[in-house]
């Protein structure tokens, strides 16, 4: 018979085997929660299984997730996208670099939006990685732009992570949406200063849009186009997370109104259709359901797991460690750092971070600082090979002549952009924990 502990060790090389041999993440984590904790205990372990996920998936904050998902793939499926990429475009192409800064504002918009990282990876890979190439933009800078743009959805609020960790952090969804603004400012920020220097260091790489060609379109026409397209999406934003940031919404409830403004503005765009509805409703459907399955099952993982003592495992990891609470910090990401490289977020956020947390929690730190440099971390599984999606997402819509080493060798950069952005958070807390006090949270 083997000892609790050797149980859970076991439980996780087969959790991280199955998922390796192509097993799905929630049938992974349902079978060696099942087994091992069968193995370790018979029924007895069940016993509190089911009111634990009837606890869970009946929880209000959940309502949020649908929700917030409708408003992305509304917005997306809507086409809006297109017109607002061209005047951003526009407005930035002037500059060496411009209309890669473009793309990178494109993204932080529409990761407010939609929080979709495959739909903003492909409707820019479509839209941009062609035209960029025809400009004369070095091929690894285009893909590594548009790839890291499309990633700040996930920490752009409303960030479905920032909802996921709100329950594991057993902290307000609108603190973290609160604590989540000024560090997604600061990698966007981070991203076009690099290609800001990067246009004038090697200006070959990143040519401005000729003259002739912006004047094409005049400046009023210009900003004519950018009040109808740019202007309802920011304002969608401000109205929804400035109702729940404010305290005059909760997150389920600005998320409705959130759904229902995607709704209006693609009436008032004339992009409305029944057939679009269906697809956005069915697409939502689909995520959400896949989302709470996953949830569920976790809960079956996460039980059989501390049953087995694994926590203890943890703690005695943790105490091997020099250096104190900042120690403890780094490895806890450099742990999910390697992990994004083989397992996406979801999994990391339920299987590791539950890990962890304790052992910091105990040291003073802050729930909501610990949150934003998960969330912040999470962002390069994107982008990490060899199942970083944002690549898969890129290289699926890419011209023949981009190879997957061309991309590879661009998110280099922006992956070392995101280790510094994580660095000064680790060591500034304040970038993630002042405007939460300052609004009262």
């Amino acid at each position: 018979m083997f000892e609790p502990q050797m149980l859970a060790v076991m439980m996780l090389a087969s959790f991280f085997f199955l998922l390796l041999i192509g097993i799905p993440v929630a049938i992974t984590l349902a079978v060696t929660g099942f087994v091992f904790g069968f193995i370790g205990f018979g029924h007895s372990l069940f016993n509190l299984l089911p009111a634990r996920i009837y606890g869970v998936v009946t929880g209000y904050q959940w309502l949020a997730i649908p929700l917030f998902i409708f408003m992305g793939f509304a917005l997306e499926k809507s086409k809006l996208a297109d017109d607002l990429l061209d005047v951003m475009g526009h407005i930035a192409g002037g500059l060496r670099g411009g209309m890669g800064i473009g793309i990178i504002l494109f993204g932080a918009l529409m990761g407010a939006t939609t929080g979709i990282v495959g739909a903003t990876v492909i409707t820019l890979g479509m839209l941009t990685l062609p035209n960029l190439l025809k400009r004369g933009y070095k091929k690894s800078i285009a893909c590594g732009t548009i790839c890291a743009s499309g990633t700040l959805g996930q920490i752009m609020p409303p960030s479905l992570i920032l909802i996921l960790l709100s329950d594991i952090m057993q902290t307000s969804v609108g603190t973290l949406f609160a604590a989540a603004v000024i560090p997604a400012m600061l990698l966007a920020t981070i991203y076009i200063i690099y290609l800001l220097v990067l246009g004038m260091i090697q200006p070959e790489t990143m040519p401005a849009v000729p003259v002739e060609e912006r004047n094409l379109v005049s400046s009023r026409q210009l900003w004519v186009r950018f009040l109808k397209v740019v202007v309802p999406p920011i304002l969608l934003v401000v109205a929804v997370l400035g109702s729940i940031v404010g305290g005059i919404a909760a997150p389920t409830e600005a998320a409705s109104m959130g759904a229902l403004g995607a709704i209006l503005i693609t009436v008032l765009a004339g992009r409305f259709t029944w057939k679009g509805l269906r697809e956005v409703s069915f697409d939502t459907a689909k995520i959400t359901a896949m989302m709470m399955f996953i949830l569920m099952m976790a809960q079956v993982f996460a039980l059989s797991f501390r049953g087995l003592h694994g926590e203890v495992l943890i703690e005695n990891m943790f105490e091997w460690l020099p250096g104190g609470l900042y120690s403890d910090i780094w490895f806890m990401l450099f742990m999910i750092f390697v992990l994004g490289f083989f397992i996406e977020w979801i999994e990391i956020s339920y299987i590791a971070v539950p890990l962890f947390l304790p052992v910091l929690l105990v040291q003073g730190a802050d729930p909501v600082w610990i949150a934003i440099l998960v969330t912040v971390c999470l962002q390069s599984s994107f982008l990490t090979p060899p199942f970083g999606w944002a690549l898969f997402y890129l290289k699926g819509v890419a011209p023949p002549e981009v190879s997957i080493s061309d991309i590879y060798k661009g998110v280099v950069p922006y992956i070392v952009m995101q280790g510094i952005a994580l660095a000064l958070i680790v060591y500034f807390p304040q970038l993630a924990l002042w405007l939460p006090k300052a609004i009262g949270w």
